[in-house]
């Protein structure tokens, strides 16, 4: 399975971006997909996930708000919508796949995803 990322750009503070990621390959229904972001010289960090077929989702607190993410089905596509963007979300934001053969609690840990797509810089000027 590949992750495509893509959307990211440069806007200034309040601003808005939309990222998107395609997966090519089957998501299963009790999968999960997540965001997860990572700025220079930090540890990457847990934005957002939501259950494929359920549609549940979980948000850091940081961002909690302003962004929202969401799934198209029928394009194996999740969108992030990120609003009233700030300079401290600045970061390359990558997309994440974790695979379940049965519905369990959102997760915020990079390390119960299984496959990632390759970042797309955001940057926010202020």
């Amino acid at each position: 399975v590949q992750l495509q990322a893509s959307g990211g750009g440069l806007v200034q503070a309040g601003g808005s971006l939309r990222l998107s990621c395609v997966v090519s390959g089957v998501i299963f229904s009790n999968d999960d997909m997540g965001w997860f972001r990572q700025a220079p010289g930090q540890e990457r960090e847990f934005v957002v996930a939501i259950n494929w077929r359920l549609g549940k989702t979980l948000y850091a607190e940081s961002v909690k708000g302003r962004f929202a993410i969401s799934r198209d089905v029928a394009k194996n596509t999740v969108h992030l919508q990120m609003n009233g963007l700030k300079p401290e979300d600045t970061a390359a934001y990558y997309c994440a796949l974790r695979r379940s053969l049965r519905v369990r609690p959102l997760s915020s840990f990079e390390h119960d995803y299984n496959d990632w797509g390759q970042g797309t810089q955001v940057t926010v000027s202020s």
